[in-house]
């Protein structure tokens, strides 16, 4: 059975990225947590709980000078795995 997930992100820091088109990243970022969200399971943590005051993502390498379609779907992935864990 599929669930309905809203997911509302009042701030999302990244620490590191210099110049980079936020906006894009904020697209990326959408785009992949809706595919993920609709390709796997709700996590459990998820489901269970409706509010998180905070949830930490963890850290990930990107590579110099990526584009910011692949930071934001690098993000939204740590952000996916981090309800999972």
């Amino acid at each position: 059975m599929k669930q309905n997930v809203e997911l509302h992100i009042e701030e999302l820091l990244l620490h590191g990225f210099g110049n980079v088109n936020r906006h894009r990243v904020r697209e990326a970022l959408k785009c992949e947590l809706t595919r993920l969200f609709t390709e796997k399971d709700v996590p459990s943590l998820l489901s269970r709980s409706g509010d998180f005051g905070r949830l930490d993502g963890g850290t990930f390498n990107i590579p110099s000078g990526s584009k910011p379609e692949a930071i934001g779907a690098q993000v939204a992935q740590s952000i996916y795995t981090g309800f999972t864990e």
